[in-house]
Parts: C-alpha cells; structure tokens; sequence
C-alpha cells in the first residue's frame, strides 16, 4: 500500500453532517447521531459515516473537538457519544455509568520540518525525541542527532516542537510512549491528556498541529498517520524496543496491533512500544463512551447500529487511511456488552 494515498478535503472536516436512508435494526428506520472528541480517528470516522449513510439512514454528525471535549461532552449526555484516545479508568467509566469500547486502532508518528531532509530519511529514538520536548536538545545539528544520522546534512537550525495545546488523548498516546523510553520525562512531566511541556509551542488539534509543522521550519510534532498523509507531511524512522529503526507502514502498525491484550477493563488495551522487530513504537486503539442507562434509546440504538456496519464493512477504508481495524473476536466481545450493559427501563437497548 502506498503511504502517500490522497485523502479527501472532507475526511479530515470535522463535525460533518451526513445524509440519511431508511435503516432498521430493531428500531425505527433513519435517524441521526451526534458525537464528539478525538481528532485521532476523526477521519476515519468521517469516511465510515459518508460510506455508511445509504446502509444505515443514519446521519452522524461528529465533532472533532479532542478527547478531553469529548469525554467531558459525554459525561453532561449533551452527545450521543464520546470519543477519546485516552480510557477511562474503571472508577471513571462506573462513575459517569459509560461503557467503553474500542473502534479501530491507529498510529502516531513524529512530522518535521527540515531544509533538505525527505521523508523518512531522519532518525529518531524515544529518547532523543524526550529530549527535545524537555528542551535539552535545542538544535537540529545536535551533536547526538548528528551521530545518530550520519550521512544527513542536518542544519545549524533551532529546532520547533510544537504540542497540543487542548485536552487530548494524542498527546495521551504521545507522553505515555516518552515516559516509558525517558525515566527524566516520566518523572518530570508524565502522563496525561494535558500536560506541562516544557518547551514548544501549543496548537489544537491534531489539525493544529499537523499545520503548525508544516508552516514553521524547524519543527516537529506528533500527529495520527492520516495528518501526516493528507497534509504531505515528513516523518521519521524511529528506534523501537527491539533496537530497530523502522518507518511508519501500514505493515508496522500491524506487527504492533498483533499483541494486544483485550481483557483489560474497559477493553483498554495498550500497545505503547510493543516487542518486535517490525514494530512500530507508538501504536493506540482509539475508543467510544455510550452511555449505559441513554435517556433516548433510539438513538443510542443507532450508535451501535453505525459501529456494527462499520466493523463489518469499514475495515477496507480504515486500512486506506493506514488504520488497523479491529479483529473480529474483538467485535464480537463489543457487540456482547453492547447487548448486556446498554439498557433502558432495564431492557437490551442493542437487539442485533
């Protein structure tokens, strides 16, 4: 598959309103669905609801306003549903009665913007790349980077990071890969959906800062792959646990997907810089927040509806955009709790 595949203006349109047919699954046909949240998987979540709308008569309007927006939005049930990179704790999830699940897996990259350096050609390792989030690395031709990249002429140029600047579950996945390749970082500055970055320059979105790098030489940032794609952006090689340098592809998302451990609460497995010399570091389901108890069961019913066409018919448009969908057992557990803890006046809400 070709990395640099086009991806439309309106995949990456947030808060598109799609349109609707007559659908009926156990409910009554069409209707419409708002979320919000994640950047992260936002164009795919764009490209299943426009693929989906003649299936499904489902309009979805989702708001790409990041995780923590959305997580908050949930809570206050002013969504149908909320989305976010980073899962809630099990305390969390039986506090504000959510059930979570995942819905596709994808992968964070490092985007630069360097004089004479093409895609792919830099290389990085977590460690280097905590350093220059900590601000100890301050210079492209850092004497380390400069080591670790011979044959590269990298220039005397001040080096740019740029971060997320709102509550997001990116930079979530993000502090959680630098914490655990940088004791200095973990203790520093840790892990969050907003955290304190000692140096750098805020953007919202993964929007924000995918076009922060692409204006500014000399930066870097960390964006879902999709961002890097569609705004032609250059990534990195980077250095993941085996000691291997390897470049963000589809076949590196997958070798690190392989590993992932479901049966955590809330099925919130990770899979921050997995074992395997194919694999890519920085690899994270993204997840949904439905309510248990939704005051308006059509609605959540066609929450649900939507997820299920999009497990059994989206998982080609996911793995275009460089997405990993999730295996069908997984999908079968999700439709199992679907079934088992989403109810209204104490009856299944999902009849699928």
């Amino acid at each position: 598959m070709q990395r640099r595949q086009l991806l439309t203006a309106a995949t990456l349109l947030a808060g598109t309103a799609l349109g609707s047919r007559a659908f009926a699954q156990g409910g009554q046909p069409g209707g419409q669905i708002t979320g919000a949240g994640a950047t992260f998987p936002n164009p795919v979540y764009q490209k299943w609801a426009e693929a989906g709308r003649s299936a499904t008569g489902i309009t979805v309007n989702y708001q790409s306003v990041g995780s923590g927006a959305g997580i908050n939005q949930i809570r206050n049930r002013t969504v149908d549903f909320g989305a976010s990179d980073a899962p809630l704790t099990e305390q969390q999830l039986t506090e504000a009665n959510l059930l979570q699940f995942p819905a596709v897996m994808g992968s964070l990259v490092a985007i630069v913007n360097i004089p004479g350096i093409e895609d792919g050609q830099l290389k990085l390792t977590g460690e280097l790349l905590a350093d220059i989030y900590l601000g100890k690395i301050t210079k492209w031709n850092d004497p380390k980077l400069v080591e670790l990249n011979q044959g590269l002429t990298l220039p005397n140029l001040a080096i740019a990071p740029a971060y997320r600047a709102d509550g997001s579950g990116t930079t979530f996945v993000w502090v959680s890969y630098l914490s655990a390749v940088s004791p200095e970082w973990k203790q520093k500055v840790g892990i969050g959906t907003s955290v304190r970055f000692p140096a750098g320059t805020g953007a919202r979105g993964n929007e924000g800062v995918a076009g922060t790098v692409k204006n500014i030489r000399g930066a870097i940032g960390y964006v879902e792959n999709a961002y890097a794609i569609s705004n032609k952006l250059v990534t990195t090689q980077l250095r993941n646990k085996a000691g291997q340098f390897v470049k963000p592809t589809q076949e590196s998302f997958v070798a690190a997907a392989q590993s992932a451990d479901w049966s955590t609460p809330g099925m919130a497995a990770s899979l921050i810089d997995q074992n395997g010399a194919a694999s890519w570091p920085i690899v994270s389901p993204t997840f949904i927040l439905l309510p248990k108890n939704p005051t308006d069961a059509e609605r959540s019913r066609n929450v649900m509806n939507f997820f299920d066409w999009a497990f059994k018919n989206g998982a080609q448009l996911a793995q275009q955009l460089e997405y990993i969908p999730l295996p069908p057992a997984v999908q079968d557990k999700i439709r199992a709790a679907w079934k088992a803890e989403v109810k209204a006046n104490g009856q299944p809400v999902w009849n699928g």
